[in-house]
This record gives C-alpha cells, sequence and structure tokens, in this order.
C-alpha cells in the first residue's frame, strides 16, 4: 500500500451552471473582478469560462452552525445547502458595485462575532454568494471565544 502523497488534492473548482452566461461572466469576471484562468468552446454555443478566485477552501458546517450564520449574517434568511463566500478588501463598496449591476442584496455588510464585515446577495446563475472582509489577522481571530479546532475542542476536558 503506498502512502498518499501529501497534499491530495490541488485545487477546489466549484462548477456553476449559468442560463445566461453572458451576464454570469460579466458579474463574476468583470465586475466582482475574478481573472479568467481559462476558457473553452467545442463548438456550437457550448462555453466555459474558469475564473481564479485566488486560495479556496471547503466550509463545511452542521444545520445548527449554518443557521447561526444565517441568523448574524443575513438577519435569518436561510441560505442554500451551498453557498459561496468570496473575500474582498473592502466588503461595503463590493456590496454596492454588485448591487449596481443586478445582484439582490439579502443583507446589509455586518460585523459577525469572528470580526468580519460580512454581507449576502443573490447572484446569477442562481447563485447565493456571501462577500467577507477580515478585520482582524488570523492569529488575532484565532484567540476570540469559540475559535479552535476540532483536534484543540477534542483535547479539552470537559
Amino acid at each position: 500500500m503506498t502512502d498518499a502523497p501529501a497534499r491530495p488534492v490541488l485545487q477546489l473548482r466549484v462548477v456553476v451552471e449559468a442560463t445566461d452566461y453572458d451576464a454570469a461572466v460579466a458579474f463574476y469576471r468583470d465586475t466582482l473582478g475574478l481573472p479568467e484562468y481559462l476558457a473553452f468552446a467545442e463548438g456550437g454555443d457550448e462555453r466555459v469560462v474558469i475564473l481564479d478566485a485566488g486560495r479556496a477552501t471547503l466550509e463545511i458546517a452542521n444545520p445548527a452552525h449554518k443557521r447561526a450564520i444565517d441568523r448574524i449574517e443575513a438577519g435569518g434568511a436561510e441560505s442554500p445547502h451551498i453557498r459561496l463566500a468570496f473575500e474582498v478588501e473592502d466588503a461595503a463598496g463590493m456590496t454596492r458595485r454588485l448591487e449596481g449591476v443586478g445582484a439582490r442584496v439579502i443583507a446589509e455588510p455586518v460585523v459577525t462575532p469572528w470580526q468580519s464585515l460580512n454581507s449576502r446577495l443573490d447572484a446569477p446563475a442562481g447563485v447565493q454568494v456571501t462577500l467577507f472582509q477580515e478585520l482582524l489577522e488570523s492569529g488575532e481571530r484565532a484567540v476570540l471565544d469559540g475559535f479552535a479546532t476540532d483536534e484543540e475542542r477534542d483535547a479539552t476536558p470537559s
């Protein structure tokens, strides 16, 4: 049996089907500012563009945490099973910019208990989007109440 590579997954790619392809590309590439990484067209009207969203993470939340995030970030408006979250430098400004090109603001920017400024929008292609701006460095945030890895929680006596 061979050992698995130290880092077996090299990229997370979220694939979104967009009925209005041009509007979705204009929104995510041109307005949100995700640079085009690759584009393909096999012929006919078939097209795909792959946009570079920087570093990707996969956030897995249990239902209770999802409800808590919806309450904090969006005043209780329920998010779908999958939601995209983009870290930006100016959450309030980007919220206005995306709203200006047709995104519907679900929740205005709000400071969360984990010290980020988050807003929630309905975006093209039926995708719900969170914009977040970190207000603290990761080391500063890590010492806040409620922040610990699963391993740290498991090691803490009850």
